[in-house]
């Protein structure tokens, strides 16, 4: 039996694209929850800071996340949003307790 990953993205949109970046960012929620290997996918929004979003996700294993990265609607997604992101990061991480 695989580890689950758990996978942290923080989602920076540039000043003033906020509202842009988040119905794109919601686009993604429905087809992902449908994915094999996905447990749980959650957006946040920053309650003071409405271009600041994170997603919290957890995924069967790394493998399967792998695969979701390539699917059409991620990298749609990527192509869309690339010019109104001031910053993109991604934590990989393993529950310990």
């Amino acid at each position: 039996m695989s580890t689950p990953l758990t996978i942290v993205a923080h989602i920076q949109a540039v000043q003033g694209q906020g509202d842009f970046v988040k119905k794109e960012l919601l686009k993604l929620i429905e087809p992902t929850l449908k994915e094999k290997g996905c447990i749980q996918y959650d957006l946040q929004n920053e309650n003071n800071n409405p271009e600041q979003f994170l997603f919290f996700e957890i995924w069967e294993n790394r493998e399967l996340w792998q695969d979701h990265m390539q699917t059409p609607h991620i990298l749609e997604f990527i192509d869309t949003i690339e010019d109104y992101l001031e910053n993109f990061s991604v934590q990989e991480m393993t529950k310990i307790s």
